[in-house]
């Protein structure tokens, strides 16, 4: 990415003496991201991460990723910068703070109402940081020239323990960055370049003795402070999932219908966390803690519509409504399993499965035996004729 021009900026490139005047551009480098709408930066060498590639390695050897092959696959690109581009100098890291308005535990006491994560609440942050990353390298090649590339979680690139290695935060015993001065809630994007820039000083873990993230999580996913088990994560379940949800975790999840923010918000360094100042992230009112019935009834044009701009739209609609009927066989609200009656017919077999779970949860056991029998003849689908034997 060179000879694109530079964007529009209240920093002037050509300010900088000489592309060795390496502090000046380092200064002027920080000043035009908070420009852009950063709201911390950090710098680190490309060979800062090796105990973090161990630990992938080690993660991905236990199985850890579950489905996620695609972190697997290529490690040695992931383990360290230079493995994806060897001509990498400085990795410079990026992050916007996305910090809540309000306490987003607070919707786990409205068990008719779904919990989505917060970084899914508002507009999709890929595209937002994707639009400024690339604005800052435009500026960053005008103001010394070089070869830069840029990526938010876009590619094999270990953000988190790069941000680290920056001085942005540390990874909590969540696996998580946590920051001094935004708590959990940091989007991260990186820009790779060939420039040798000025370094920071990675940050050191302030997790002391805490466990409040290790304690909170619902599904016991992390079987040693700093360890991740992804195939028991309610985020990894409800969004990287394709399949039924594992019924040792259905009653776990509640009603989060997309990801989970409890180790985050548990976290005690979020005293400290400022409400994010970029609108296009905040949550849409219909977002916050959208009722279950009418999610339940949204048909794929309804979906895409109501989910334009959110990365909740890129599950698609029948892993979305898998998400919500388990959220309704958790609800204890009897009136909701109409809806999941309704849902028995759908064309997709994840939906009519999850469909068939939450009505055993809702209704009575002869009802249900009724339903089971008149739905024998015509279940054709081995996964979903599991779910009525499994409820039997």
């Amino acid at each position: 990415m060179a000879g694109t021009g530079p964007a529009m900026t209240s920093v002037d490139p050509t300010a900088i003496k000489s592309a060795s005047d390496m502090d000046g551009l380092r200064s002027a480098l920080e000043e035009q991201a908070r420009t852009l709408g950063f709201d911390c930066i950090g710098i680190t060498a490309p060979g800062t991460i090796e105990s973090a590639g161990r630990h992938f390695l080690e993660f991905i050897a236990s199985g850890g990723h579950g489905d996620m092959d695609w972190l697997a696959a290529s490690p040695e690109r992931r383990v360290d910068p230079r493995g994806l581009w060897q001509d990498v100098s400085s990795v410079i890291m990026l992050g916007v703070n996305y910090g809540p308005d309000s306490d987003p535990l607070a919707i786990l006491e409205q068990p008719t109402r779904a919990a989505i994560s917060v970084y899914a609440q508002g507009d999709d942050y890929h595209d937002l940081i994707k639009k400024r990353l690339k604005a800052l390298a435009r500026w960053l090649v005008a103001a010394a020239p070089s070869d830069v590339k840029v990526f938010v979680d876009t590619a094999a690139v270990m953000e988190k323990p790069l941000a680290q290695a920056a001085h942005l935060g540390w990874q909590g015993k969540h696996t998580n960055l946590v920051s001094r001065e935004f708590g959990s809630w940091l989007f991260l994007g990186a820009i790779y370049t060939t420039l040798e820039l000025p370094r920071d000083a990675a940050e050191i873990d302030h997790c002391g003795s805490c466990r409040a993230c290790l304690d909170i999580c619902p599904t016991a996913a992390f079987p040693a402070p700093y360890k991740l088990d992804a195939r028991r994560c309610i985020s990894y379940l409800t969004i990287e999932n394709k399949g039924p949800i594992p019924r040792e975790f259905r009653k776990a999840i509640g009603n989060r219908i997309y990801g989970c923010d409890d180790c985050l918000a548990a976290c005690p360094w979020n005293k400290f966390a400022q409400e994010g100042r970029e609108a296009r992230l905040a949550a849409r009112d219909e977002l916050r803690a959208p009722s279950l019935s009418e999610l339940a009834r949204l048909d794929d044009a309804a979906f895409r519509a109501l989910f334009t701009k959110s990365p909740v739209k890129r599950i698609g609609r029948d892993r979305f409504l898998r998400n919500v009927l388990i959220a309704i066989g958790n609800s204890g609200e009897a009136t909701l399993a109409e809806e999941a009656r309704r849902l028995l017919d759908d064309a997709s077999p994840l939906v009519r499965g999850a469909a068939v779970w939450a009505l055993g949860q809702l209704v009575e056991r002869t009802e249900f035996d009724a339903m089971k029998s008149a739905a024998a003849s015509n279940e054709h689908d081995d996964s979903v004729r599991d779910e009525w034997l499994a409820a039997s």
